[in-house]
């Protein structure tokens, strides 16, 4: 079945259909990585856009359900160069097509990919349409110009836990092929997490540190949490405006300078905007497992995963806020500490392990801060 991206720049491009079948309107961004699609078909911080993947074989490894960030897709589309119909790993369960068709995610194949993320580059992030009805492009246009775009749009409620729930899974272990579950005494530090999208890697890196993990809502109030006790507090990942969410902002604010908190992600941004800071929407983002980051303190680059369409101003946190890495491709703001109390984010992802595991040691610094504090 032939299919249709429409761009609001008025850019059209014809492919074949796979997935689910329909139309659908999101925000369009490309992602640079070479393996992890099924990763970032799960990652909730995808929710309100639709992802080009810039590596041209995509789906030759499978599905393998253990490597799932979330419970389910919370993308739009999927745009793809060539959807391999051969598998091979023996980890698979499954097929590309046949999940995306399962889990209602449309996709579309045969598109020069290179082509559209040059476009996404120059033109930059913008609305955009897939659409199985290819009778009337021109109608399909004037939709994705009229479609909202993510500027004050609160996505973390679509996103974000009903109730809270323990985690209790640690990292996977490849050796003997199954999960291994840390008992309560391996884990002395109790830690509440702000789930704004959460991706389940990072629950399993805390675990794997020694934390006993509580997941709450994105609206939990400030003072449940702290009726909690927890040794330190974690703000998520997740989609979207961080602006768009000044219930989170002000929980975090009550929080702040009373407990260790760690925020990776969107939780690096609204703990930005709880430090009296601001953030602004970048051209394309950054959507990759290539992104380099340099460590003001040390001078060592790391090469980091990410995904996030909003940063922090340069120059809008107080003396009382330290930057301590910045992109080397663009110089934006990728971490930050407060310079008395016990809190520090980063906006790259340091669970994903692009290939090294380069930023393990943020969650060991997190451990040793509420180590301090006890």
């Amino acid at each position: 079945m032939k299919a249709i991206l429409a761009l609001a720049d008025g850019k059209i491009y014809e492919g074949e259909h796979f997935g689910s079948e329909g139309e659908v309107e999101a925000e369009i961004v490309f992602n640079t990585s070479m393996t992890g699609y099924q990763e970032i078909i799960t990652d909730p911080s995808y929710c309100g856009q639709m992802v080009v993947m810039t590596y041209p074989l995509i789906g030759n490894y499978g599905i393998n359900p253990e490597d799932f960030e979330s419970d389910r897709p919370y993308l739009s589309g999927f745009i793809v160069k060539e959807l391999s119909r051969v598998q091979s790993n023996w980890r698979s369960r499954g097929n590309l097509e046949d999940f995306l068709k399962e889990t209602n995610v449309f996709g579309i194949q045969g598109i020069d990919t290179r082509a559209l993320t040059r476009r996404i580059r120059e033109k930059g992030a913008q609305q955009a349409i897939l659409s199985t009805d290819i009778t009337n492009p021109q109608s399909l246009l004037e939709k994705a110009r009229q479609s909202p775009g993510l500027m004050g749009r609160d996505l973390v409620k679509e996103v974000t836990c009903k109730t809270s729930y323990d985690w209790n899974e640690s990292e996977w272990a490849i050796q003997n092929g199954q999960t291994q579950l840390k008992t309560n005494q391996d884990r002395p530090y109790k830690v509440i997490v702000y789930d704004f999208g959460v991706k389940r890697n990072i629950l399993r890196k805390l675990t794997s540190a020694g934390c006993m993990v509580k997941v709450v809502p994105a609206t939990t109030p400030a003072n449940e949490v702290l009726a909690e006790q927890p040794d330190g507090v974690f703000l998520s990942n997740g989609p979207g405006d961080p602006a768009a969410v000044p219930y989170a902002i002000e929980n975090v604010k009550a929080i702040i300078e009373k407990i260790p908190v760690f925020g990776i992600c969107l939780g690096h941004q609204i703990l930005s905007l709880a430090l009296n800071g601001s953030t602004y929407k970048l051209r394309f983002g950054h959507h990759g497992g290539n992104q380099p980051v340099l460590d003001v303190n040390s001078g060592k680059v790391e090469i980091t995963s990410q995904n996030h369409g909003f940063a922090v101003q340069q120059n809008s946190l107080g003396n009382d806020v330290k930057v301590t890495s910045t992109n080397l491709n663009d110089e934006t703001i990728e971490g930050l500490q407060h310079k008395t109390w016990p809190v520090f984010s980063v906006q790259y992802h340091p669970e994903a392990s692009p290939g090294p595991h380069d930023s393990n040691y943020l969650f060991e610094n997190f451990v040793n801060l509420m180590k301090a504090q006890i």
